[in-house]
C-alpha cells in the first residue's frame, strides 16, 4: 500500500511524467522492448532515486517489464508530492513525501524494501545500507542491484573490501552513458538554473567556488564561466587540479578560497569540505551550496549551532548571521541544490541515465544463476547500445570501423 502525502495532487504530477517521457526517447524504446520480452516477470524491484518526473518513468518501464516495482526517493527534500501521487495512481507502490524527518525518511525505505525484492536501484547505497543492517530479512530474494551514484559506489566497494555487500551489485555510475553526460552535462546545467531560480541573482562578474573536479565538478565549472563568473577550483588530487588549470581555472586551496568566493558549490561526495575556519573569512552574504551527494559537505550543523540569527530569506534559502554580522545563506539545507531547489537534472540526460539502469537490471537478472557478490562493471554493451540509440533518436549518424580497421586496431601487426 502506497504511502504518499495527496493523492488529490495526481493531475499535476501526471502531467509532469507525460512531459518528461516525450523526451526520453532512448528508455521509450526500452520500454517497447520490455513490454514484448518482459524481462522482470514475477520480480519485485525497489527503486530508490530522487522521487521527480524522470525517476517516475522508470518505474513505469520496469513496470511495462513485467516488475512489481516499489518506489521511493533519496533525499527528503528531492521528493516532489504530485509525482509520487501520479505514479501510485499509476500503478507502481509508491513511498515517499517532500520534508520528511531523518527517521521519517528511513522509515519510507524500510516500507520500499518490505516488499523483498529481487532488484534494487539504489542511489547514495541506502537501500544496500539497510538491506545489509536493520532490515536484514528483506533481502532473502536479492538477486542483484544498480547504484546510481559516485558516493555510492565507494560504498560498495568498500562493503566488498570487507565482504559485507549484502548482493551484487551494478556500478552504473562509472557507465559512458551515465557519467559522460549525467554528471558533465546534467549536473552543470542543472545546477545553475536551480541556484539563478532560487536566488534571482546574477552570475556574470561573481567569484564562484567549486569545490572537486570530477566529472560534477567539471560541468559546474564551466557552465559557471561559460556564464561569465571568475572561477576557482579547490581540489586534493594533483591531477584533477591540473586539469582544472589546463581548462583555465584558478587552483588553490579552500583557505584561500573562502576569502574571494561569491558562490560555493561543493561536488566531492566527501564530508567537512567547507567548515568553521572557512566561515569565519567568507564575503558577507556568501552564497553556500552542495552538488555532491549527502548535506555534510558544507557543515551546515555549525552554522546553526553557532549563528545568532537564522531566517528564511527566499524559499529554500536561510540566511546565517553570525557574531560579527556577516550573514552565509545556505540553499536547500546544505543538501543537493538541483533537486532540494530544482527539479533534478533535465529529461534527455536521464533518458540516457535510466536507460543504463534499465538494461544493467535486464543484464542481472538474465546472469542471476553466474553472479557473484561483487561490484560489477556495466558491460560496454550496453553503453554502446544506448549511445546509438541516443544519436539515432537525435537524427545521428556516424561512421563504422571495417573488418580490416577493427583487425588493425585489435592486432600487433602494421
Amino acid at each position: 500500500m502506497s504511502n504518499i502525502r495527496d493523492a488529490a495532487l495526481a493531475p499535476s504530477g501526471r502531467k509532469k511524467i507525460e512531459w518528461v517521457r516525450s523526451f526520453m526517447p532512448a528508455l521509450t524504446e526500452i520500454e517497447r522492448r520490455f513490454e514484448t520480452e518482459q524481462p522482470f516477470k514475477g520480480m519485485r524491484i525497489a527503486v530508490s532515486v530522487h522521487l521527480e518526473a524522470k525517476t517516475a518513468n522508470l518505474g513505469l518501464v520496469l513496470k511495462k517489464g513485467g516488475a512489481e516495482v516499489y518506489l521511493t526517493g533519496c533525499n527528503p527534500l528531492s521528493t516532489q508530492d504530485d509525482v509520487a501521487a501520479a505514479v501510485a495512481e499509476m500503478g507502481v507502490e509508491t513511498f515517499g513525501k517532500y520534508g520528511v524527518t531523518p527517521e521519517e525518511y528511513e522509515e519510507l525505505l524500510a516500507e520500499t524494501l518490505a516488499c523483498h525484492p529481487h532488484l534494487i536501484v539504489d542511489d547514495g547505497g541506502d537501500l544496500v545500507s539497510l538491506l545489509g543492517g536493520k532490515c536484514r530479512e528483506y533481502a532473502d530474494c536479492l538477486i542483484g542491484g544498480c547504484e546510481e551514484t559516485t558516493t555510492g559506489i565507494h560504498r560498495l566497494k568498500a562493503r566488498e573490501r570487507e565482504g559485507i555487500l549484502p548482493c551484487p551489485m551494478m556500478a552504473v555510475n562509472d557507465a559512458k552513458a551515465k557519467h559522460y553526460y549525467d554528471n558533465k552535462y546534467g549536473t552543470g546545467q542543472s545546477v545553475w538554473t536551480a541556484i539563478m531560480d532560487t536566488t534571482n541573482l546574477i552570475v556574470a562578474g561573481k567569484t564562484v567556488v567549486v569545490a572537486g573536479y570530477g566529472w560534477c565538478g567539471k560541468g559546474t565549472a564551466m557552465r559557471a564561466k561559460g556564464m561569465g563568473a571568475n572561477v576557482i577550483v579547490t581540489e586534493v588530487d594533483p591531477f584533477k587540479a591540473l586539469d582544472a588549470t589546463m581548462d583555465g581555472f584558478t587552483i588553490m586551496p579552500m583557505d584561500e578560497a573562502a576569502k574571494r568566493g561569491d558562490i560555493f558549490v561543493t561536488v566531492t561526495g566527501c564530508k567537512d569540505v567547507i567548515t568553521e575556519r572557512h566561515f569565519r573569512v567568507m564575503k558577507d552574504q556568501a552564497i553556500l551550496t552542495n552538488a555532491g551527494h549527502f548535506d555534510c559537505e558544507v557543515d551546515v550543523a555549525w552554522l546553526r549551532e553557532n549563528a545568532v540569527k537564522a531566517e528564511e530569506r527566499r524559499k529554500n534559502i536561510v540566511g546565517y548571521t553570525l557574531p560579527d554580522g556577516r550573514t552565509l545563506n545556505v540553499l536547500g539545507e546544505g543538501r543537493l541544490v538541483n533537486l532540494a531547489c530544482g527539479m533534478g537534472h533535465p529529461a534527455e540526460i536521464m533518458d540516457m541515465s535510466f536507460s543504463v539502469q534499465a538494461l544493467s537490471l535486464k543484464w542481472l537478472a538474465e546472469h542471476k544463476d553466474s553472479l557473484e557478490m561483487k561490484v560489477y562493471n556495466v558491460p560496454d554493451s550496453i553503453d554502446d547500445e544506448i549511445g546509438r540509440c541516443k544519436l539515432a533518436a537525435m537524427g545521428l549518424k556516424i561512421d563504422e570501423l571495417t573488418e580490416e580497421q577493427k583487425a588493425y586496431l585489435s592486432g600487433w601487426t602494421a
